[in-house]
This record gives structure tokens, C-alpha cells and sequence, in this order.
């Protein structure tokens, strides 16, 4: 019987530094693009997929990702009794009714591979994806979506991939692997974050997984790696020793929003498409180009 995807992990205990001061109070998943906060836009595209259980993995100073996604009482009484219809249905309609959030608490800041594996009593043994709401990827079919229809095909993992700079192979998990069928690669090696001149290919995963739940016994057994943290991708390598393991070009625009210039780039594309905003907007930026 083939396995659906209906549960997604979202890792957001990181602090993010690299937006201070900025993120000093505030969790950097809740950064607006346009107006939206960045982990709305990973949600949405989790529901686009159709997972129902969003479970995340949540550290200190982190509890207006909690408040974002539940009940408003006054706030929405006020908008009612203002007669802000259209603004109450928007608040109302952060998450769907059929959808629950689960937050548990990651107690130190031990890595990717820890905030996944926080996750196992919630997930147990069921495929689940994990979602970065750093990387804000649109395409016209949401990210998550094309690599559930891909999971439904090959039962196994799978990693969002996308061709960077070979300069850049120093920030990211670099995948070595042989094509499978358009878009699909069957991968054959994976290293974290290797120099350019080493690195065995520039074919980066960024953000996105699909993981079957026996990547919960490597995350358990292996050894800190880089920066004496538990490493997804180390244990990512030792899964595919077991399994299959693909990588999937996807097809969409990613935005680095953990960087402030992939930040400012997803402001202007989002801001030129929004409904309200897009011709006002538009005008505005060719008086400063």
C-alpha cells in the first residue's frame, strides 16, 4: 500500500542572527514579505499539498509563531464589531480548519538533524516532509506539492535541488548523482557545505525534503559533524546507504531569505504580484532604477 505525505516538520528554533537587530525579539520566520510572515507562506504551501499536520520545532523567544497561527479572540471581536469583514476572514483564514499545529520545544540549538529528530513522536513512522521557511520558493504548483506527486510515484526520500554557483557549494548540502528521468536524479553521494574545489558537483538542496521515518535512526546514532552539531545531511548520507534517495529539480523561483539581499529580491517579486500593490509598485520602482 503507497504511503501519502500528511505531516510536515517546520525547524524555526534557529535565532537568526544574520538580521539582528531585527530578529532580537522577534523569530525571523515571521519577517513579513509584502504581508505575509515567511513561515505563513511555508504553511500555505504545506496545506497546497494537502499535509494537515504542521508540527514546529520551536526555541526561546519564539512564541509569536504560536500567536500567529492561533485563535485571535479580540482582535477578531474588534475587526466584527468595526464591521472589517474582508480583514476578519484574513486573520481567520491563517490556517485552515482542517489543520492542527503541533509545537515542540527543541531545548538547545543542536542542528538541523536535532530539530528533525525532535519531531519523531509526533511523525513515528510515517513519511513526512520538512519544510524551511528560510528558502521561499515560488512556482505555480507549490514546491511541496510537486515532490509529494513525486514521493506518491518512487515511495522513497527525496531532496529539493537547484544548481548554484560553484563558488557558493561552500553553503549548502552538495548532492553527486545520476539522472533517473526529467528532473529526477538518483543521488549518490551527499557532503555538507563543500569548498568549490572539492565539491563533487553544484547541485545544492535547498529547503524542501520528503523523508521516510527511518532517517529518525541515523539522526540517533550519528556523531555531531560540522560545528559540533547534529547534521541532516549526515544523516541523509547514511539513509541512502539504506534506501533509495532522490533529488528533485524543482521547478520554481527560490528566494534566500535567510540573507538580506534573497530578502529585499522577495519583497520586489512578491510586492509585484500582489493584487493590490502590483501597478502602484511597479511605477514606484521605475522612478528608482
Amino acid at each position: 500500500m503507497k504511503k501519502k505525505i500528511t505531516k510536515a516538520v517546520f525547524p524555526v528554533a534557529g535565532m537568526g542572527s544574520r538580521f539582528l537587530p531585527a530578529t532580537k525579539a522577534t523569530a525571523k520566520e515571521m519577517l513579513p514579505v509584502v504581508d505575509k510572515p515567511l513561515i505563513q507562506y511555508a504553511v500555505e504551501e504545506a496545506v497546497a499539498a494537502g499535509i494537515t499536520d504542521m508540527v514546529f520545532i520551536t526555541g526561546r523567544n519564539k512564541r509569536a509563531i504560536e500567536d500567529h497561527f492561533d485563535k485571535a479572540y479580540e482582535l477578531e471581536a474588534t475587526l466584527e464589531a468595526q464591521g472589517k469583514l474582508a480583514l476578519l476572514e484574513t486573520v481567520q483564514s491563517v490556517v485552515p480548519k482542517n489543520v492542527n499545529c503541533i509545537y515542540i520545544r527543541q531545548a538547545e540549538p543542536l542542528g538541523l538533524g536535532h530539530a528533525v529528530l525532535c519531531a519523531k513522536p509526533v511523525i513515528q513512522d510515517e513519511p513526512f516532509a520538512v519544510i524551511l521557511a528560510d528558502d521561499l520558493i515560488d512556482g505555480q504548483t507549490p514546491i511541496v506539492k510537486q515532490m509529494v506527486n513525486v514521493f506518491a510515484k518512487h515511495q522513497c526520500s527525496i531532496l529539493g535541488v537547484q544548481d548554484v554557483p560553484r563558488a557558493h557549494t561552500k553553503q549548502y548540502g552538495i548532492v553527486s548523482s545520476t539522472n533517473l528521468e526529467t528532473d529526477i536524479e538518483r543521488v549518490n553521494g551527499i557532503v555538507e557545505k563543500p569548498k568549490p574545489e572539492v565539491a563533487p558537483s553544484t547541485l545544492a538542496v535547498v529547503g524542501r525534503y520528503v523523508l521516510t521515518p527511518r532517517i529518525f535512526h541515523h539522526l540517533e546514532n550519528i556523531r555531531p559533524g560540522a560545528g559540533g552539531e547534529i547534521q541532516l545531511t549526515d544523516g541523509i548520507a547514511e539513509l541512502m546507504k539504506e534506501e533509495q534517495l532522490l533529488a528533485y529539480r524543482f521547478n520554481g523561483i527560490r528566494y534566500d531569505c535567510g540573507s538580506k539581499l534573497g530578502y529585499l529580491q522577495a519583497q520586489v517579486a512578491f510586492g509585484l504580484k500582489h493584487e493590490e500593490l502590483c501597478k502602484d509598485f511597479a511605477a514606484y520602482l521605475k522612478t528608482v532604477s
